[in-house]
């Protein structure tokens, strides 16, 4: 398959509801996988690793230049490449597992989440549902054409921390403005932490997750 990963199995022998999680800037597959245990276990779980190495450690989904003259910017292209790579990856993983390919739900945190948007509204009829923790729509890396798709089916969860210090707030903000311009159903919540998940976030998503699980048995 074509991107790194490890996978907790369903309880489920076939038709699993599959939930693909995507790490964020200078992290792993390992990162996001610890939350696997606490999830229903009728979900089968890939954990994804990013196609670019960092040194010493950690992966990214796209470049981002720290240089103090031009202040941080991203690798645009780069992001289209990796949000075509998992566009491609769900493909792959709906083949060699036993998942249901109309329940799969991205889980993102920070870069993941910038790219698991990305992924939903540019190819909306591989996705149900989006976790978006810590990040923000990146209009550069989606579609021009965005208003022709249909997106009826969508449902988000995004949440942000009001202290984050790496992604202001202020981005996140502008995620609940362009759902509701393409009509998408979407809760949004901010938590008093900074560029991290909170335990009550963590409740509250899980929640937000099992409760659609539970519509779709």
């Amino acid at each position: 398959m074509s991107l790194h990963h490890i996978t907790r199995p369903s309880a489920l022998k076939e038709n699993a509801p599959l939930l693909i999680m995507f790490h964020g800037y200078g992290s792993d597959e390992n990162d996001l996988f610890s939350f696997a245990s606490e999830l229903p276990e009728e979900l089968f779980i890939i954990s994804v690793r990013a196609p670019y190495p960092l040194q010493p450690y950690g992966n990214a989904w796209y470049a981002i230049n720290f240089d103090a003259e031009k202040g941080k910017w991203s690798d645009d292209e780069q992001a289209k490449e990796s949000r075509d790579l998992i566009a491609t990856f769900i493909d792959e993983a709906c083949n060699k597992y036993p998942v249901n390919k109309n329940n799969i739900t991205l889980l993102g945190f920070s870069q993941g989440t910038i790219l698991s948007y990305a992924v939903a509204l540019t190819y909306p009829e591989k996705v149900k549902q989006v976790i978006a923790l810590s990040g923000y729509i990146n209009t550069n890396i989606i579609p021009e054409s965005i208003t022709d798709k249909d997106y009826s089916h969508l449902n988000f969860y995004c949440s942000h921390g009001s202290v984050d210090q790496v992604i202001p707030v202020e981005w996140a903000r502008q995620s609940p403005k362009i759902l509701d311009s393409l009509h998408i159903k979407y809760q949004y919540s901010e938590f008093p932490v900074g560029h991290g998940v909170a335990p009550t976030n963590f409740y509250e998503f899980k929640e937000w997750l099992s409760d659609k699980l539970t519509f779709l048995r």
